[in-house]
């Protein structure tokens, strides 16, 4: 089951996806006298996912009845999550050759960052190739978003506290990354966290560790690889993060990208305006964006 964000009459809502089609949860829960909230994190708080779940397969009914719904295609979908309470959670270097192509050797333990509010955007805004750099890269991503509240989380039951995933392409700056000796500035530029373009439902993917993702640039394979390499498992980086921390319904954790970004070329193949990018995770979707001029 997919839930979006999208921008309805003058105001973000959010809505079912059912094949190429979006329903509407404030309109199908009118219809059968229910109240859910308006946003995705108070979603992801207040309804039970055994109630979303009846409401997807009425969802499902009502697009098979030509009920009222809208084409996906002609829908603008923002991040599932448009403005996060916090700093996206991210892990770095989790795939071992991408380590090895960044000329560092894979850790020993998760290397977390973060990624502030303000660099998300969703599915077909454009990613704004900032002056301030010359080395614009992307990374594919697997985001777990957290669905219950706690700390201390052991990895055996890790899962069970993630509500669903969703995809995000960690664009960053290399130049800056390297001029400033770590990696928050040339991840964190306006615009650097597109994610979308909706989020599944954790019952959907029983297991994140077979999932193969991919990125492409204007159609072009440049990684390609699944989950299962991943050095630490979704559950491992739940453990780990929440120790002694406090994780809360709607954080997101980004899990790495693996080989095949543009620093790893010789020459390295950074990114340009008017450049597409896809990323793709399986059973999730893909992600598009373009690059886009900064403002003038």
């Amino acid at each position: 089951m997919r839930i979006a964000t999208y921008q309805g009459a003058g105001e973000p809502r959010l809505g079912f996806v059912v094949n190429d089609r979006i329903v509407d949860l404030q309109t199908l829960a009118r219809r059968k006298k229910l109240s859910v909230p308006k946003d995705m994190v108070r979603l992801i708080e207040e309804t039970p996912t055994l109630a979303l779940r009846a409401l997807g397969r009425e969802a499902d009914a009502w697009v098979k009845a030509g009920r009222e719904s809208s084409p996906v295609s002609k829908t603008k979908l923002l991040a599932p999550i448009p403005r996060p309470a916090k700093n996206i959670f991210c892990m770095g270097r989790n795939y071992a050759e991408h380590a090895r192509e960044g000329g560092v050797a894979p850790p020993e333990v998760p290397v977390f960052f973060t990624k502030p509010p303000t660099t998300v955007i969703g599915h077909e805004t454009p990613v704004i190739h900032h002056r301030v750099t010359q080395s614009l890269d992307y990374e594919v991503e697997l985001v777990a978003v957290i669905g219950r509240r706690g700390r201390d989380i052991p990895a055996a039951k890790a899962l069970d506290y993630v509500f669903g995933y969703t995809i995000m392409n960690d664009v960053t700056a290399r130049d800056l990354q390297r001029r400033h000796q770590q990696w928050f500035k040339g991840k964190s530029l306006d615009t650097f966290a597109p994610m979308g373009p909706w989020i599944v439902l954790r019952s959907e993917i029983p297991d994140p560790q077979k999932l193969r993702l991919s990125m492409r640039v204007n159609g072009e394979v440049r990684q390609n690889s699944t989950t299962a390499s991943m050095l630490f498992s979704v559950a491992q980086l739940i453990e780990t993060l929440s120790a002694g921390m406090t994780l809360e319904c709607g954080d997101l954790l980004a899990t790495g990208t693996p080989e095949g970004v543009g620093m790893g070329f010789n020459p390295p193949r950074w990114l340009k305006v008017g450049d597409v990018l896809e990323a793709e995770v399986e059973s999730i979707g893909v992600l598009r964006n373009q690059i886009g001029a900064p403002a003038r």
